[in-house]
C-alpha cells in the first residue's frame, strides 16, 4: 500500500506544482479577469446624488465641433449652474483637460465661473512612462512614473480645486481599477477627480479605500453605460432644466458623445463602451458607499491552489469516475461560491484559477486512469487468454471486480474431463525434460482444442485436464461445442502418437469423459486465492466417465447424447461400466462419429 501511496504522492506535487506554476504565470488571465467581471460587477441602483452634464450630439449639433467652442460654452454652463446662492451643486467636476492659456477673456470667464462658489474641480492629468527614481539613497527605475503632468492654467488652478483624471486600464485594455492619487516627481499628490469629489461632497465621512502598491483599488461598477442621469450641455443653457434639480448634487461635465475619443470598455460592460464622465460618477457613487473591496494577494491564492490541488490529484487518482465527477463538481463549482461569498465580505478572489485548475487536472487523471485501465485490461487479457475462450475474459472485464468476488450460479452446462493413457510409464523411462516437452505437446493439444471450440479451460490437474462449455456467457448447441473438442483431441492426438512411437517405442492416446447437467459455477475458494470453476454432481459424472474410458475413446452420458440426437453416432454400453457414486442402470456411451 505504501509502495503504491508514494508515486500517487509524487505525482500529486509534480501536476499541482506545474498548474499552479501555469496559472501564476498569467497563461488563464485574460479568461479568469473576464469570468470575474461577469461574476462580481452586478448593477445597482444609484442614490441619485450625481448628474452627468454631457457634451454630447444634442450640444454638438446645436453648438458646433466641439474643437470650435473655446472655453466659452463650458464657462457659461458653470454660470448657468451657479447662477443662484440659494440653488447651485454641491461640486461641480470638470471632466475636461484645461491646461493651457487659449483667449484671455475666455480663460478669464471661466475661471469667474470656477470660483464664484468655490464647488468646482477642475481637471489635471499625468503621463507615465520609466524613470530613475530616488529611494532611500539609491536610485532605481521605475516602470510606472510620472513622465510629464499637465494641471489647469494658472487663473483656473487659483479659482478650483484638482483633480487627476487619469483612466488606467488593465493588462486586457478592461478598465477596472482607479488610481486614487498621481505622486509628482516633487512628492506631491494629486487625488483623482473622483477622490476630490466624493470629499467635497462627504467630508471626514468619506473614507479612502485601500490601494495597491502602485496606488489603484479595484472599482466595484454600480452602474453600466447609460444608467447614471444625463442632461444636455445645450438643455442647461436653453433652460430646458430647472436650476432645483441640480440643487446639492455632484455634477459632473464632461464629453458624452463617440467622436470626442474619451470612453473605454470597462469590467461593467465589456460589450459596450463607457464614457470617461460615467466611469468618474461610478467611482464617486463607490467612495460615497464606502463599499470597498480588497485583493487577496496572488501568493495566498497561489498557494491555496496548489493545496486544493493536490487534494484533487489524489481523490481523482483514488476514486471512481462518478465519485470524481462530484469532487471536480465540488470543488470547481465550490470556488465560485466561496468567490461570490468573500467578494461580499470585500475580498476578492481569482475565479478561474480553481475550476480552470481542477479541470485541467481531472482530464488529466481521466486520460492516465483509461490508459492504466487499458493496460490493466490488456494485461488481464493476455493472462486469461492462456487459460479460458475470449469470451469469458471480456465478461470478466465487462464485469469488472464484482466478476471477481466470491460465489457462483446454477447454470446448466456441458463438462468434459481428459487424461493421457500410458503417460505415467512411459515418463519413467524418459528424462524428466523429455517427460516436460512430451506433456506440453499433450496439454498444449488439449487447451487448443478446447480454445478453438469455445470452452473455458477450468484446470490442469497432472497430465489430465477439466473444460466446460455453457459459462460463464450462454452458448448456443454447447454441448456439441465439448462433443467437437474431444473428437478434435482424438484426431490431433494420432499424430503425436506416431510420433513418440518413432521416437521412444511407445505412444499414448486419450481417454475423455463428457457429461451435461446443472452445476454451480463462479469463483470457488478464499478472497486471497480463488479459481473460476464449476463444481457439483455433473462435473463428478464427466471425471467418472473420463475414468473409465479406455485410450482413444471418448464416454459420454445419455444426457449428452439425447440433446445431441440426430448429429452424432453413439455406441450404448448400457450399464456395463459401473461408475462411482452411480446407481445400477446409468446408461454410458461412446461417442463414435458426428455426423
Amino acid at each position: 500500500m505504501k509502495n503504491r501511496r508514494f508515486p500517487t504522492f509524487l505525482s500529486a506535487l509534480f501536476a499541482a506544482g506545474l498548474l499552479t506554476l501555469v496559472l501564476g504565470l498569467g497563461l488563464f488571465r485574460s479568461a479568469d479577469l473576464a469570468l470575474s467581471d461577469m461574476l462580481y460587477q452586478e448593477r445597482a441602483a444609484s442614490d441619485g446624488k450625481i448628474v452627468l452634464v454631457g457634451i454630447d450630439q444634442k450640444a454638438l449639433e446645436v453648438y458646433g465641433p466641439y474643437q470650435q467652442w473655446g472655453r466659452g460654452v463650458i464657462a457659461r454652463t458653470l454660470e448657468t449652474l451657479n447662477a443662484s446662492a440659494d440653488c447651485h451643486p454641491a461640486v461641480i467636476g470638470i471632466d475636461i483637460l484645461y491646461s493651457g492659456e487659449s483667449e484671455p477673456e475666455a480663460d478669464r470667464r471661466l475661471a469667474e465661473a470656477a470660483g464664484k462658489y468655490g464647488n468646482v474641480i477642475a481637471a489635471s492629468a499625468a503621463e507615465f512612462g520609466s524613470a530613475l527614481v530616488e529611494k532611500d539613497g539609491d536610485y532605481a527605475l521605475s516602470p510606472h512614473s510620472v513622465t510629464a503632468f499637465s494641471e489647469p492654467y494658472g487663473l483656473l488652478k487659483t479659482a478650483s480645486a484638482q483633480g487627476h483624471i487619469n483612466a488606467m486600464m488593465d493588462s486586457d485594455g478592461i478598465l477596472r481599477h482607479h488610481l486614487l492619487y498621481l505622486t509628482l516627481p516633487d512628492g506631491s499628490l494629486i487625488p483623482s477627480l473622483a477622490l476630490a469629489a466624493a470629499k467635497a461632497y462627504g467630508g471626514d465621512a468619506v473614507a479612502e479605500p485601500p490601494t495597491d502598491s502602485r496606488g489603484f483599488w479595484y472599482l466595484p461598477f454600480c452602474g453600466t453605460p447609460g444608467d447614471f442621469p444625463m442632461i444636455s450641455v445645450s438643455d442647461v443653457l436653453s433652460g430646458a432644466i430647472s436650476p432645483d434639480y441640480f440643487d446639492g448634487k455632484i455634477v459632473l461635465i464632461g464629453p458624452y458623445a463617440a467622436g470626442l475619443q474619451d470612453s473605454y470598455v470597462t469590467s461593467a460592460d465589456h460589450a459596450s463602451p463607457m464614457y470617461g464622465v460615467e466611469y468618474q460618477a461610478n467611482a464617486i457613487q463607490a467612495l460615497l458607499w464606502g463599499s470597498y473591496k480588497t485583493e487577496v494577494s496572488d501568493g495566498l491564492q497561489l498557494l491555496l491552489l496548489f493545496l486544493l490541488l493536490f487534494l484533487g490529484f489524489v481523490g481523482f487518482r483514488r476514486f471512481r469516475m462518478r465519485v470524481s465527477v462530484l469532487l471536480w463538481a465540488l470543488l470547481g463549482g465550490g470556488w465560485i461560491l466561496l468567490c461570490l461569498a468573500m467578494y461580499r465580505t470585500g475580498r476578492i478572489l481569482h475565479v478561474l484559477w480553481v475550476p480552470a485548475g481542477i479541470t485541467a487536472l481531472y482530464a488529466v487523471c481521466l486520460v492516465v486512469n483509461y490508459l492504466q485501465a487499458a493496460l490493466e485490461r490488456q494485461r488481464v487479457t493476455n493472462t486469461f487468454r492462456r487459460y479460458v475462450a475470449p469470451e469469458i475474459v471480456s465478461e470478466l472485464l465487462k464485469e469488472g471486480t464484482d466478476s471477481l468476488a466470491l460465489g457462483g450460479k446454477l447454470t446448466r452446462i456441458a463438462v468434459l474431463f481428459v487424461d493421457v493413457r500410458g503417460f505415467t510409464p512411459m515418463s519413467e523411462l524418459l528424462a524428466p525434460g523429455q517427460v516436460v516437452e512430451i506433456l506440453n505437446r499433450y496439454l498444449t493439444l488439449i487447451s487448443d482444442c478446447i480454445l478453438k471450440n469455445k470452452g473455458t479451460l477450468d484446470k490442469f490437474v497432472g497430465d489430465a485436464a477439466m473444460a466446460f462449455w455453457g459459462a460463464p456467457l450462454p452458448q448456443e448447441d454447447f454441448v456439441m461445442l465439448a462433443a467437437k473438442a474431444a473428437r478434435d483431441m482424438v484426431e490431433g492426438s494420432k499424430a503425436l502418437s506416431e510420433e513418440l512411437l518413432k521416437a521412444h517405442g511407445r505412444t499414448v492416446s486419450f481417454g475423455i469423459g463428457i457429461h451435461v447437467g446443472e452445476a454451480v459455477v463462479g469463483n470457488i475458494g478464499s478472497p486471497r486465492r480463488m479459481d473460476y470453476t464449476a463444481i457439483g454432481d455433473t462435473v463428478n459424472t464427466a471425471a467418472r466417465l473420463e475414468a473409465n474410458a479406455p485410450g482413444g475413446t471418448i464416454y459420454i452420458s445419455r444426457a449428452v447424447a439425447d440433446a445431441l440426437e440426430g448429429r452424432i453416432r453413439t455406441t450404448s454400453l448400457r450399464d456395463s461400466v459401473p461408475l462411482k457414486g452411480k446407481k445400477a442402470g446409468f446408461e454410458v456411451l461412446t461417442l463414435d462419429e458426428i455426423l
